[in-house]
């Protein structure tokens, strides 16, 4: 088997562990702590993915550039990140109910994070297939509370299961969109740049995401004990993963 098709077989792996977080809509329990739980699980995921692997990542791949100049370059991309996801917010409309607002962001935000993040994982695994295989655990790991973050907003406000799978099979196929990119047109022009530009970008979306949508609906439900429980799962979630 060569190195292209255990590439593509783990970011397939890797991208697909988001449909594990789906099934968390069969729970039979009650629907508003579901919600806040999952709603301040994705909320500390999306926090923790920026500030621990997304700005980090950023600044390293940004290494061929003096500290002043990689500082005003991330806070740059960061800040335009804010603006297009406070763009993307405002866009859906009016009559569309805050809880399915918070999973179509969500879902954008993930999808864009999955693409680079697929490139990634394709790449690495190219190189060197124990260190691929590494990484594409780590990225399961944390696919799957991302596939939570998008499946339980969406289901409860829409009450369609398969509509739901959809979204939430969208989010895990555009990693394997991202290593197809890669593989097709990007391998010779993808550079350190490149990648350290589009994390820092994507780190401003996802922030904004959290402490705008995803956090304030979760605390609109007053569960502050699952709340809270939620919020420190969620961050050790991805500390661990980011660890791996």
């Amino acid at each position: 088997m060569n190195k292209f098709i255990i590439s593509f077989i783990l970011t397939s792996l890797a991208g697909l562990s988001t449909v594990i977080g789906y099934f968390v809509i069969f729970l039979k329990y009650d629907k508003e702590k579901i919600i806040a739980f999952s709603l301040s699980l994705s909320s500390a995921v999306m926090l923790t993915i920026s500030l621990f692997d997304l700005l980090p990542s950023s600044f390293d791949y940004l290494s061929k550039y003096n500290f002043l100049f990689k500082v005003l370059m991330i806070i740059f991309f960061f800040i335009l990140g804010v603006f297009i996801s406070n763009i993307i917010s405002h866009s859906i409309r009016d009559d569309v109910n805050n809880l399915k607002k918070v999973g179509i962001v969500s879902l954008i935000a993930i999808v864009l994070h999955n693409i680079p993040e697929g490139i990634i994982t394709f790449m690495v695994s190219g190189i060197n297939i124990h260190l691929g295989l590494e990484l594409a655990i780590g990225i399961s790991m944390h696919n799957i509370p991302e596939g939570i973050s998008i499946a339980i907003p969406l289901y409860y406000a829409t009450n369609k299961k398969i509509t739901t799978l959809l979204w939430v099979v969208i989010a895990g196929v555009s990693e394997i969109f991202g290593a197809m990119l890669c593989f097709i047109f990007l391998k010779d022009i993808i550079n350190d740049i490149f990648i350290g530009v589009i994390f820092s970008f994507i780190s401003g979306m996802m922030i904004n995401i959290s402490l705008s949508e995803l956090l304030p609906e979760a605390l609109s439900y007053h569960y502050n004990k699952i709340f809270i429980i939620g919020f420190v799962l969620g961050s050790i979630i991805m500390i661990v993963s980011h660890i791996l």
